[in-house]
């Protein structure tokens, strides 16, 4: 059995209850080393089989799984993250498919979640956003056109911009001409719950030059919106003494 692992947004701690107690039982781990904090290979049990797939290709990861599947062993691949968002995770599955291989699939927390927590945000405020749009720029892996930054950024809602720190420029070029205004507010977070994070408020017009000055070009999340502020919101519904809701009346 191979079991897909969110490691989470990077402190340890942050792992899921099940994707512990999986790394725990796991009989071989193939974890991406380029990414995941090496501090979640301490719940790994002796003996147990260490790959760093930092190293690997597609084809000799799934030779591993598949060599372990026939010595009777349990793999867990330990994904950055939540593997669901830009963890390749489908192609290795559908490899695991064609060999007859179970698997299944354990969440993590995503960095932008991480961030958030990290800067206590909300990305949902009522009448400021109610949406969280996530993306990338399109960089050595293409994007398709119509998911462009510009499409997205004309929504005006929240956005959270993975793998496009080394590009902030551009982005913020895309991110105006799109719709968003200069002042629009962004936090840039650089490794996002670990214990070196940086993370920066600023403007999408001044993005470039604050990451320019931290010297951040990689492994940050770029939270973008009017959300970012955490004003001018209005109070939610669900809680007003005048809302009612299947386990309370509302009150006069």
């Amino acid at each position: 059995m191979v079991y897909f692992v969110g490691a989470g947004s990077g402190a340890p701690d942050l792992i899921t209850v099940r994707g512990k107690n999986l790394l725990e039982k796991a009989d071989v781990i193939i974890y991406a080393g380029s990414l995941v904090n090496p501090e979640l290979l301490q719940y790994a049990k002796a003996g147990c089989e260490l790959h760093n797939s930092a190293k690997l290709t597609l084809e000799e990861i799934v030779a591993l799984m598949e060599e372990a599947e026939k010595a009777g062993k349990m793999t867990v691949r330990l994904h950055t993250g939540e593997p669901s968002i830009y963890g390749a995770v489908r192609e290795q599955m559908d490899a695991l498919d064609a060999r007859g291989i179970a698997y299944e699939s354990c969440p993590g927390v995503s960095a932008c979640f991480g961030a958030a927590a990290s800067l206590n945000l909300e990305f949902t405020l009522p009448e400021v956003s109610q949406s969280l749009i996530i993306t990338r720029m399109a960089g050595k892996t293409s994007v398709p056109e119509k998911e462009s930054i510009e499409s997205f950024a004309a929504h005006g809602a929240s956005m959270a911009i993975y793998l496009s720190a080394g590009m902030l420029e551009e982005l913020s070029k895309r991110l105006i001409a799109g719709g968003y205004s200069k002042d629009t507010p962004v936090a840039l977070v650089y490794k996002a719950t670990w214990p070196e994070e940086q993370s920066y408020l600023c403007t999408v017009e001044t993005l470039p030059a604050v990451a320019a000055e931290h010297q951040i070009n990689k492994i940050a999340v770029v939270l973008v919106g009017d959300a970012i502020a955490q004003s001018g919101y209005a109070r939610s519904r669900l809680y007003a003494p005048d809302f009612s809701t299947e386990y309370r009346a509302a009150k006069d």
